[in-house]
């Protein structure tokens, strides 16, 4: 006898829908059966999920957080317990978060550090990319051990001169060592030095309020840097991935690259879909004052609305210039954390917290028409699974694959806010007052019910390490 059935939905993997009863047995799926098949052969299960009107889905993969990531002189506020947790209240059943070297530290010590942080504390399962931040002869050898331990990624930064910036030739060794290996190379593309420069200049002018971040990273700094990751990624022909994209510009820039069949990818964040500039620069508060746009600091920062930014961020994931969303969750509190850049705007830990909300606000997107149903599952779960080597166990549900699922109601509503639906660990909400029409009703990973009726019924430590293969995107 099967452990569970859900019944009576709409599965919808990345290729379509069909009416089928899901059937799960341990941690794994092993049947779709058309409806009324299971009575009419008498398959009875321990317990029964009624999903008729809804939207059984693979659980949702969030490939890009930041949990208890040390920046700006404190660190990200959710732990890998808190963030997982909220994770799965949003329909997240997987992550990949950064292990971190920086700088005149070994590789090894970063990646030990973080699995102690992660170990016996996720709710959900989770994976690690490898920040590489000190290319040297020493780092770059422990890449070649990379992929032995299941870590099939690595993360450069073109930013942050002084913290995980990495200079052209540092670069080009690493993608050649990537190409090597197999690794896939993600990149935070943005000019950190000129970035400096124009922040530098905006402080000493007297002009160190929130908008001013935004200002400073111009979208020019970040299609210049897109453009010269995709130049080192084509001489040394190592496939590239760039991170939180938010400028039209560097849309265009991989569209030119993927048009000329290159392996270059993007991803965009929740936040340049539906946040911008004139949202920041308007934002006010009696608590806050003008600082309230710290809420919305973050890099890449947001963009104008008016000069086409979000709409952009969507028509390139309708054309798939972008294929995926992830949400660069990196969480601060206004209190003792983001008011370290109270007098500056330099000071701002960059960062929004949205793993709860991803999966909601891209479904807003297929009720107001920008995405279809399929394309939605694609980016949420699909790609991510693809693109980081863990597709056929995640990101699809089909006999063999892990019991990651989700009963999505259409006809639910999610109000977003601190006081509403707010499990990360924060005191405020970017998202605060968004509606979504849509809700996340029951999440399940590998055959455990996680949140059902309104409960979080999982547990710390229920989240296993994911061994990832090489990326499975490849053209």
């Amino acid at each position: 006898m099967p452990d569970l059935i859900i019944k009576g939905g709409t599965v919808v993997n990345a290729t379509g829908t069909a009416q089928a009863d899901v059937v799960v047995d341990g941690e794994k799926v092993t049947a779709l059966l058309a409806p009324g098949t299971a009575e009419a052969l008498g398959i009875t299960a321990d317990k029964v999920i009624d999903a008729t009107g809804k939207y059984v889905i693979p659980g949702g993969i969030d490939a890009h957080t930041h949990m208890q990531l040390p920046f700006g002189g404190t660190y990200a506020s959710d732990t890998f317990e808190t963030g997982t947790v909220a994770a799965a209240w949003g329909g997240t059943t997987s992550i990949i978060d950064f292990a971190v070297q920086r700088h005149g530290e070994r590789v090894e010590d970063g990646l030990a550090a973080w699995h102690e942080l992660a170990g016996g504390n996720c709710a959900v399962d989770y994976g690690f990319h490898q920040i590489i931040g000190g290319v040297d002869e020493e780092s770059l050898k422990a890449m070649e051990r990379l992929v032995d331990e299941g870590i099939t990624s690595y993360k450069l930064f073109m930013a942050y001169p002084g913290v995980f910036y990495s200079d052209d030739a540092q670069i080009l060794r690493a993608m050649q060592k990537a190409r090597e290996t197999g690794l896939l190379t993600m990149m935070h593309a943005e000019n950190g030095p000129a970035i400096d420069v124009l922040a530098a200049q905006l402080a000493e002018s007297g002009k160190t309020s929130p908008y001013f971040h935004g200002i400073a990273r111009a979208w020019q700094m970040e299609e210049e840097a897109t453009h010269r990751a995709i130049m080192l990624a084509d001489v040394t022909e190592a496939p590239l991935y760039v991170v939180h994209v938010s400028a039209k510009q560097a849309v265009q820039q991989l569209a030119w690259a993927r048009d000329n069949g290159k392996n270059v990818f993007g991803e965009t964040c929740p936040q340049y879909l539906y946040l911008s500039l004139e949202k920041q620069l308007g934002a006010r508060s009696e608590e806050w004052g003008e600082f309230e746009g710290a809420k919305w600091v973050c890099s890449t920062p947001l963009r104008s609305e008016t000069d086409g930014h979000l709409e952009a961020m969507w028509q390139g994931l309708r054309t798939n210039d972008l294929q995926m969303v992830s949400t660069d969750h990196c969480p601060f509190c206004m209190k003792d954390q983001k008011t370290l850049g109270k007098d500056d705007f330099r000071a701002i830990p960059n960062g929004i917290g949205s793993i709860e909300h991803r999966v909601d606000l891209l479904y807003q997107g297929v009720v107001d028409g920008r995405i279809t149903l399929p394309r939605w599952v694609e980016l949420i779960a699909t790609t991510p699974a693809r693109m980081f080597g863990l597709y056929g166990r995640k990101g699809v549900i089909q006999p063999g694959a892990d019991a990651d699922i989700v009963v999505y109601d259409p006809n639910g509503h999610t109000s977003i806010g601190v006081e509403k639906t707010h499990h990360m660990n924060m005191d405020h909400s970017a998202w605060e007052g968004f509606e979504i029409d849509g809700h996340v009703d029951v999440t399940i990973s590998r055959g455990t019910v996680l949140v059902e009726d309104g409960e979080f019924k999982g547990r710390k430590g229920h989240g296993r390490f994911l061994k990832r293969d090489l990326t499975q995107y490849l053209v």
